[in-house]
């Protein structure tokens, strides 16, 4: 039997897929961020933005860059841009480059989000599995050292739990959507979708149990219950079932009224001067 010398078909999953966001580019979206924030205090955290970012992918409806981006980090109104023209600058933003930059990033975070979500994975461990960009801030701060900790801002408000900000990202964008995520007909997508968003908006919440583990270093001091835990777990599967279920849907076919027949005495709608019924409304 000889060897064949055939070169495999490549995995059309992973095939043209740029490389995922590397530690570098974090931090430089970080940085991109807090500069934005220099000019508008309402610009959000890099967690909060993934969060946005994976509702907008799993959304029923295809929204646009001109339509999501000043939602996220504008002041909401839509932009007007011609078919084929690039993004006119966002306000926030210190020039084209920058804003450049970031979509470059976002785009490449965006691409991930899609091919994660769209993979066939059965077990949150397998590395194609989608990860929301959640940080343990509790678990970090922990695990700093006394001196570092007193050199923090002591007003600084609570520290958010693990996957808080994210699914607050998440449902910012449910929320300004309502109509894309309107529940459908058929009751059984309409469970399947309430039951999702009920597992991120349960991560919305304070985690109040008892911390056990360390989602921020595994041999940090705890920080996260186990429950939180499982939550965030239901919730990765949750993103995974809204985005099946949406696609199955397609979307949303806006359907046109008929307008009220006039009566038969009435003038015919043509302009006609004569009845209804005795012009169109005859025979």
């Amino acid at each position: 039997m000889t060897e064949s010398t055939e070169k495999p078909e490549a995995d059309p999953e992973t095939a043209a897929l740029a490389p995922a966001l590397g530690p570098d580019e974090l931090e430089e979206i970080d940085n991109i961020l807090d500069d934005l924030r220099t000019r508008g205090e309402e610009i959000p955290q890099w967690e909060f933005c993934d969060g946005f970012l994976a509702a907008v992918v799993c959304s029923r409806r295809p929204i646009a860059p001109a339509e999501y981006l000043p939602m996220l980090l504008g002041d909401g109104a839509e932009l007007e841009v011609a078919e084929g023209e690039p993004l006119p600058l966002l306000p926030a933003f210190a020039d084209a480059a920058q804003q450049a930059r970031f979509l470059e990033l976002w785009t490449r975070r965006w691409d991930e989000v899609v091919h994660q979500l769209d993979a066939k994975v059965d077990r949150l461990d397998d590395e194609r599995t989608y990860q929301p960009e959640a940080m343990d801030m509790r678990g970090a701060v922990a695990s700093l050292t006394e001196e570092q900790r007193a050199e923090m801002d002591s007003d600084e408000e609570e520290i958010p739990s693990f996957g808080q900000i994210w699914a607050l990202g998440f449902m910012f964008a449910v929320e300004n959507w309502p109509e894309d995520w309107a529940a459908p007909r058929d009751k059984e997508a309409a469970q399947w979708i309430n039951d999702a968003l009920d597992s991120i908006v349960a991560l919305t919440e304070d985690d109040t149990g008892k911390p056990e583990v360390c989602m921020f270093d595994e041999n940090g001091p705890p920080s996260t219950s186990q429950a939180r835990v499982e939550a965030f777990g239901e919730a990765i599967w949750a993103v995974y079932d809204l985005r099946q279920v949406w696609k199955s849907l397609g979307p949303r076919v806006e359907t046109l009224r008929k307008a009220p027949e006039p009566g038969r005495n009435d003038p015919c709608p043509c302009g006609s001067g004569k009845k209804y019924k005795k012009c169109h409304g005859a025979g």
